[in-house]
């Protein structure tokens, strides 16, 4: 009895030496984070100007499916941000009309009605206006307003979708409108519960060992700073190359950023700051699409950003760390379309007259 009482004892001891002090680190690397982050919620915010209703998000869903609404009725908004694939089109830049290549890498559309504008320039302000640029932008889907309304309007069936989304509007069948829809359905694509999010909510054991490690080099390194809130980014911009500017196969001189919006010279090669929330999905990364590691991304923020060299071994945990942003991806039914009819104006395969 006495030697099982001395082997029950030093059995306690060793689990308090060991087991204690990790839960206390535990607890104290949960504090730490609550203070950048927050976790990601179930269900969408309301919008401004948009009530998000049952009619609106079911044509939603149909418009962003819907390759009538580019010229050549080949493009969709789903062909850049594809929903199987995490919400991006995993190219560099994205081909669009007559085969023509984009100028930036297609940021996903999960979780973008938490950042604080779209875009990488951030040209537009929520997803409403976003969801108007490539439906007209040449090089994307080379529509018209007037064209998109032509085709809608002769389709008896989404006619009545815009009349039960849009109640009590005269003239419900609108490009506006069909933003607005585009735009309701894109604030339901949320990815919550992933592992990160469970931490947050208390869960300590939702995170490996290496990924805590790796929570707290992003938070001690200074990637917390840019990368925080809700979406872990999205909520400000940040020039690319705070401390070293990447070289031109990552950052292409040509492309300085925000300054196309605002013309100011200090917007120079400023670009919104992505969110990192499924980061592990969504290569390839920067607004370039030139990096398709997540490892050689963290190293090249490291240094370019931070003025850090980060060992190996911190690239490691730090992208132990971003997997576990991976959260629980839109389970999406695939709409089928309505017909089109006579009145349909036909594909345009090349340019707009």
């Amino acid at each position: 009895m006495r030697r099982m009482g001395v082997w029950l004892w030093m059995v306690v001891a060793l689990w308090a030496l060991t087991v204690l002090p990790a839960l206390a680190g535990d607890q104290d690397l949960l504090k730490k984070a609550r203070r950048y982050f927050e976790p990601l919620p179930e269900k969408p915010p309301a919008l401004k100007d948009n009530p998000l209703t049952p009619a609106k998000i079911k044509l939603g869903k149909m418009l962003y499916f819907d390759p009538r609404l580019s010229a050549s009725q080949l493009i969709s908004c789903n062909t850049c941000h594809n929903l199987s694939l995490a919400g991006v089109d995993l190219q560099e830049t994205s081909t669009g009309h007559m085969w023509q290549r984009g100028p930036r890498n297609a940021p996903t559309v999960l979780n973008s009605v938490f950042n604080t504008a779209q875009f990488w320039d951030g040209r537009a302000k929520d997803l409403e206006e976003q969801a108007k640029g490539p439906v007209q932008a040449s090089v994307e889907m080379s529509n018209t307003p007037e064209r998109v309304v032509a085709t809608l309007k002769s389709i008896p069936e989404y006619v009545e979708m815009f009349r039960k989304a849009f109640p009590g509007e005269k003239d419900p069948v609108t490009f506006d409108n069909m933003a607005k829809a585009i735009e309701a359905f894109e604030a339901t694509l949320l990815t919550p519960d992933s592992p990160f999010d469970r931490f947050l909510k208390g869960d300590t054991s939702a995170l490996t060992r290496e990924q805590k490690e790796g929570l707290r080099l992003f938070m001690e390194k200074g990637c917390a700073n840019c990368h925080n809130g809700v979406n872990i980014g999205g909520r400000m911009y940040a020039p690319f190359g705070v401390v070293e500017r990447p070289g031109a196969e990552v950052l292409p001189p040509g492309d300085k950023g925000r300054f196309a919006v605002t013309h100011t010279a200090s917007d120079e090669y400023v670009f919104k700051v992505p969110s990192l929330r499924n980061v592990a999905l969504t290569y390839p990364y920067f607004h370039s699409g030139k990096v398709w590691r997540l490892e050689d991304a963290v190293a090249i923020m490291g240094t370019a950003q931070l003025g850090a060299n980060l060992t190996p071994e911190e690239v490691k945990k730090i992208t132990a760390f971003l997997h576990s942003l991976t959260g629980k991806q839109p389970r999406i039914v695939l709409p089928i379309l309505p017909p089109s009819t006579d009145r349909t104006p036909k594909p345009v395969l090349g340019k707009l007259k």
